[in-house]
């Protein structure tokens, strides 16, 4: 077994770990699209719990460490103990004594916090209010996939300042690439949420077409994340000029690629002719969260791995 790592944040791991990670997801892609057994993981078992709703990333872990020769068990707070107010400390020392890997989806990230400095096992974060590094995993390898390294590209965010954009946010510090945001007035980007410790990879426009010009890579996400629902209207209104549409994508580079985590809202976070739109490579960036993963998951439990 590999040395205990948990993986909670973008900035928990190096940029050679990264590259690692990278070829390594290109290869097992490789072997599942070739048809090509690979069990490396056979009878270890990932333990998933969930306090928020999902589909993409439960169907990517679990049908990942089943294509990895292992099992996934599914953990709903609500149906465990967890939800019947049992401390997280607890919850990580039983659940990590029965597994060899957790992911969790939940709300703060103390609660992930606790429970990785409590577990004996690698942790993954799988969703927290304030980061999402799994996906921002899939779609850095996807941009690889389709434009070459990210290194010195310009990605643009825009949107709500959420745990998406805190994470491309500390990637872009930890690869070497630059992020423009621009954000409705109040909603503004934190540096000390994001978890930054610089900004010279990070700047904020007012004008989204303006963030926009000469990026390689346009991405956003719904203007409601789960658990400020009671904010919705007033989103709405909030955000009604920061709709990504085919005049932005203009004013990108002409190779410029469209990202989106899904689920989308066509019409209001970004336009159908957009998402839909042959810049866009959602479909190919959802399931990377496949392969991603399944590196990643490698990578915590065996360690550097090479064939």
């Amino acid at each position: 077994m590999a040395e205990l790592r948990h993986y909670l944040q973008f900035k928990d791991f190096s940029r050679e770990e990264y590259d690692h990670l990278f070829e390594r997801a290109r290869r097992i892609k490789e072997k599942f699209k070739g048809y090509e057994p690979y069990h490396p993981m056979f009878d270890r078992t990932l333990v998933m719990i969930f306090e928020k709703a999902s589909t993409r990333t439960r169907l990517s872990f679990e049908a990942g460490m089943h294509q990895l020769g292992g099992s996934a068990i599914y953990l709903n707070t609500r149906d465990s103990q967890l939800g019947r107010g049992e401390p997280v400390e607890d919850a990580a020392q039983v659940v990590s004594r029965m597994s060899d890997i957790v992911m969790i989806r939940t709300f703060e990230q103390d609660i992930i916090e606790r429970f990785a400095s409590n577990s004996r096992v690698p942790v993954i974060n799988g969703l927290t209010n304030e980061y999402h590094p799994c996906q921002i995993l899939a779609d850095i390898f996807t941009f690889i996939e389709h434009r070459g390294p990210i290194q010195g590209k310009t990605v643009t965010w825009i949107g709500d300042s959420n745990n998406m954009c805190n994470t491309w946010l500390q990637a872009a510090e930890v690869l070497g690439f630059n992020v423009h945001v621009s954000t409705p007035p109040g909603y503004e980007v934190e540096p000390e949420r994001a978890g930054l410790y610089g900004t010279d990879h990070f700047e904020a426009f007012e004008d989204p077409l303006e963030a926009c010009r000469g990026a390689h890579l346009v991405t956003t996400d719904v203007w409601t994340s789960m658990g400020f629902e009671a904010e919705n209207e007033e989103r709405m209104k909030a955000f009604a000029d920061w709709c990504v549409d085919a005049e932005m994508m203009s004013v990108a580079a002409p190779d410029a690629v469209f990202m989106h985590c899904l689920p989308a809202h066509r019409g209001e976070e970004v336009t159908a002719e957009v998402i839909d739109g042959p810049q866009s490579v959602v479909w190919d960036e959802a399931e990377n969260r496949l392969h991603a993963q399944k590196a990643l998951m490698e990578y915590l439990v065996l360690g550097k791995v090479s064939n």
